[in-house]
């Protein structure tokens, strides 16, 4: 009784899941054509005010006067646009949705395993719902009301949102029997060791990427700040 209970909610999870998997398609294709249009009409502007500026200087008149107020408008409106888009960042809007799709459907085939497996647990079920509301979380949908994720954070750390994986009766059970099995060679001191050499592994590989990801930070913080007064100028 309480395994196809936990069936049942299992299929509704992964119902939800399938939904949220389309939905962040369909808005990572709505951020790269953002992503597109706006760059499209910041390069228009500049080319506009750039031929503008380039003809107000060979000629004299009054007329120039005209070309040169149209071109500091065009500059400044393209200007207003860059900024606009170094502060959103439609381009890592699209890949966060990306990335959302690719776990959310790494989720689904999570969970239609445990389906097709049987015999899943409201352990199971609470871990499904667990990592639905993380992914909810880390990747948020809306850009307004703070909701947004931070793109240029005072320091580039590790995530650490994904929920603790927690193991199920059954699963220690297992792990019990093949300790006590002494299965395949496996013995207390050979899991010393590679634990041993996972936290070594994890130090050295936490290192480097804090260390790239903050020159990545500070290079992507700098071109955003300089690149709208480099085209105003």
């Amino acid at each position: 009784m309480g395994s196809s209970k936990a069936i049942i909610q299992l299929y509704a999870i992964l119902e939800a899941v399938a939904d949220r998997i389309e939905m962040n398609n369909n808005v990572g294709e709505q951020r790269v054509n953002w992503n597109t249009l706006l760059l499209n009409s910041i390069n228009m502007l500049t080319l506009a005010a750039s031929t503008m500026a380039g003809v107000a200087g060979s000629y004299d008149g009054a007329p120039v006067l005209a070309l040169k107020l149209s071109s500091t408008l065009l500059f400044s409106a393209a200007t207003g646009m860059l900024l606009a888009t170094n502060k959103i960042q439609p381009s890592q809007l699209a890949e966060e949705q990306r990335n959302t799709a690719r776990l959310f459907k790494q989720l689904q085939t999570q969970i239609q395993i445990e389906i097709a497996i049987g015999n899943p647990s409201e352990g199971d079920v609470r871990d499904a719902i667990e990592k639905v509301l993380a992914l909810d979380k880390a990747y948020p949908l809306p850009l307004l009301g703070g909701a947004m994720l931070e793109k240029f954070p005072a320091k580039f750390e590790a995530a650490r949102w994904w929920p603790e994986s927690r193991l199920s009766s059954n699963d220690k059970d297992k792990i019990m029997k093949i300790k006590n099995n002494n299965n395949n060679g496996w013995n207390v001191e050979l899991e010393e060791e590679m634990r041993v050499v996972i936290e070594v592994l994890k130090r050295k590989d936490m290192e480097d990427y804090e260390r790239l990801g903050n020159i990545a930070l500070k290079i992507n913080k700098g071109f955003a700040v300089s690149a709208p007064f480099d085209a105003s100028s």
